[in-house]
């Protein structure tokens, strides 16, 4: 299974399928994910985007070495789902967190404080030139846990929602804790979302003498949706930001125990069979899909070769509607609307 970024489209070749997680899958509802970094991350489907640097396997304690410098820029040590999340899916995401050190960033004149990330992302829109996360307006698709450096209004935490159009979820104060990481203690950091009920739970536990936080957060109905493709350990740019209130950051810290819980996979079980002359796709669908299936006979032009179908989370067969030709290939196309 092939996913194209964070494009809402998968591809299934059907003479050749392979399936990348991080570590463990479950072919259920529901897919859990498992990142201890007892190997090094780069070969077992984690990407780097922007400065390589600031992400470090250290082979001998197994885990993650991050630094967030938000002078330099967008950087994403990244993972891609397998899916894409909206705000109708059920998900969740935990780990270990550890800060050695975390303070105002390396410009002087960006004196108060600047998040560093943990959460779900949309790459291809995070990648590109226009995505700001300083400006407020500048960064759709997220959900992330957001944690901010005490420059004087004491360190917060917040779980962060933004929206297709760059709107950030608020309702009031509550969304978000005056709540301070110490360093060098070990933190549990768990972030639950319910579709059911539009709510985000998100809970800090201290290892070192069991304090800790909860935060109970509403998606209001003013709220749009978003699509979500890739796990994201993100350093963020400080650029872009009004000089009169800019911040930045310069944190170093270990990451570690990553799970994660998300919908299963949009198409799964694939087998493709010739009957009476016409060529047949079967696989196990999921809901609030769109799936077509395509033709091409270079690899450069593919076309429909069936109508798109809205998705069931139970087997499902498209079939070509359009002659066999002598050599062709299909793949199935997978759409979030």
């Amino acid at each position: 299974m092939e996913l194209l970024k964070d494009q809402p489209m998968i591809k299934i070749r059907l003479f050749g399928i392979g399936l990348a997680v991080l570590a463990s899958i479950s072919h259920a509802a529901v897919t859990r994910i498992t990142e201890d970094f007892s190997s090094d991350p780069l070969q077992a489907g984690w990407r780097i985007f922007g400065d390589t640097n600031l992400f470090q396997w250290d082979v001998t304690n197994q885990d993650l070495r991050v630094t967030w410098d938000s002078s330099q820029g967008n950087s994403y040590l990244y993972h891609p789902l397998r899916t894409i999340l909206t705000r109708e899916d059920d998900f969740s995401l935990g780990f270990d967190l550890t800060l050695t050190d975390i303070g105002v960033g390396l410009d002087t004149n960006k004196i108060t404080s600047f998040p560093i990330a943990i959460g779900f992302l949309n790459f291809d829109l995070a990648a590109a030139t226009n995505f700001i996360r300083g400006t407020g307006s500048d960064s759709p698709d997220l959900a992330e846990l957001a944690y901010f450096w005490d420059s004087g209004f004491g360190a917060t935490v917040w779980p962060t929602f933004v929206d297709t159009t760059s709107s950030f979820n608020y309702n009031d104060s509550s969304d978000y804790a005056v709540f301070g990481l110490a360093p060098g203690d070990s933190y549990h950091i768990l972030m639950n979302y319910t579709a059911s009920n539009q709510t985000a739970i998100l809970t800090i536990t201290n290892f070192e003498n069991t304090s800790g936080l909860k935060i109970v957060q509403l998606i209001n109905t003013n709220f749009g949706d978003f699509r979500l493709g890739s796990l994201s350990i993100s350093s963020y740019s400080d650029a872009g930001q009004d000089p009169q209130y800019a911040g930045s950051v310069l944190a170093h810290g270990v990451v570690d125990n990553l799970v994660l819980t998300v919908p299963a996979p949009p198409v799964d079980d694939v087998v493709g069979l010739l009957a009476k002359g016409v060529w047949q796709v079967q696989f196990t669908g999921q809901s609030r899909w769109v799936y077509t299936l395509e033709q091409t006979t270079d690899f450069q032009t593919w076309s429909n070769a069936s109508a798109a179908t809205e998705g069931t989370a139970t087997t499902m067969v498209l079939a070509a509607t359009n002659a066999l030709a002598k050599a062709a290939f299909y793949r199935i196309r997978a759409e979030r609307p």
